[in-house]
Parts: structure tokens; C-alpha cells; sequence
């Protein structure tokens, strides 16, 4: 497995990633309706092009025999800054892998990628959202350190998700 920032060339790649790895891990929640509408807007080669593109994002890729199969996405500034005390915090924004990855320890290498990331730059602390009922990342992100700070609500199409706010200061 081979771990790489992202390029302009691979949003395409990345944008069908994180569609198919949200699909699997929560398409189930929600109608087609609202679904198409946050893919459309979300998981679409145009968006992740210009996230790339853009200095607010940095990606990280895995691929496995050429194929992307999981990605980690910091976000600074972070629209969560409100709910932390931290001096400068930065969002993890995504850290998704296809069903048969996970598991496998390529999460915690993301992991241990974004807080190197955010250790260099100076950041304080990391915020993520995470699903109410998204008990295995909760473990998970638990296991790091993050703590929950705030209910939030994060939005698909019409639908509006219970969200917990989770914070590891650095």
C-alpha cells in the first residue's frame, strides 16, 4: 500500500471514492432524493478538484495495487471553531475507507498522518464530526484521544443527521 498526497489528476478517482465509501457507510439513512443532492454537491470531480486545488484542504491517499481505497481530508480553517477554547484548531474532515479496508490498520496510518500534519503546523487542537450512531468511528476516534465537545447536526439533501463534535488537543 502505497500512502500519497493528492493531485489535481486523481479527482475524479477521489471524488468516486468518497462517494462509494459514504454510500456504504451511510446511504442506507437517507432517500435517493437527498442522497443524489449530496453526492452531486459533495462527491463530485469538480468539488474535489478544487479542494485540491484550493489552500484549505490537504488530502492523503491509499492506494492498493493502483487503486484508490481510503483517504483523509484536513480542513483549516475549520468551520468548528466556535465550539472549541483551542488558540488555532484544525478539522479532520473526512477519513473514509472502502468496506473491505477497514480494519486493516490504514486508518490509524491516516490517523497518525493528520496529527503529524497538525503537530507541524502549530495547531492546537483537531475537531471532527461524527455520525450520533457511528459507534464503530466513535471507538475508534475514542482510541486517538478525541474527545466529544458538542452536539452538531450535519446536513444531506433535507435530511439533517445528529452529529457529535469530537476534539484531541495537541
Amino acid at each position: 500500500m502505497i500512502l500519497r498526497p493528492a493531485t489535481l489528476a486523481d479527482a475524479p478517482e477521489l471524488a468516486k471514492l468518497g462517494a462509494e465509501t459514504f454510500v456504504a457507510a451511510f446511504g442506507h439513512l437517507y432517500t435517493p432524493q437527498d442522497l443524489e443532492a449530496f453526492l452531486a454537491e459533495v462527491h463530485n470531480p469538480e468539488a474535489v478538484g478544487e479542494e485540491i486545488a484550493g489552500d484549505s484542504c490537504t488530502h492523503r491517499l491509499v492506494e492498493d495495487d493502483g487503486a484508490l481505497v481510503a483517504f483523509c481530508k484536513l480542513r483549516y480553517p475549520t468551520k468548528f471553531v466556535e465550539y472549541s477554547d483551542a488558540r488555532d484548531p484544525i478539522e479532520l474532515g473526512q477519513l473514509y475507507a472502502l468496506p473491505g479496508y477497514t480494519g486493516t490498520g490504514i486508518g490509524a496510518q491516516l490517523m497518525d498522518w493528520a496529527l503529524e500534519v497538525a503537530r507541524d503546523a502549530g495547531h492546537d487542537a483537531i475537531l471532527l464530526s461524527v455520525y450520533a450512531e457511528n459507534f464503530g468511528a466513535q471507538r475508534f476516534y475514542q482510541r486517538h484521544g478525541f474527545g466529544k465537545i458538542a452536539d452538531i447536526t450535519f446536513r444531506v439533501g433535507e435530511h439533517i443527521d445528529p452529529e457529535f463534535l469530537y476534539e484531541l488537543k495537541l
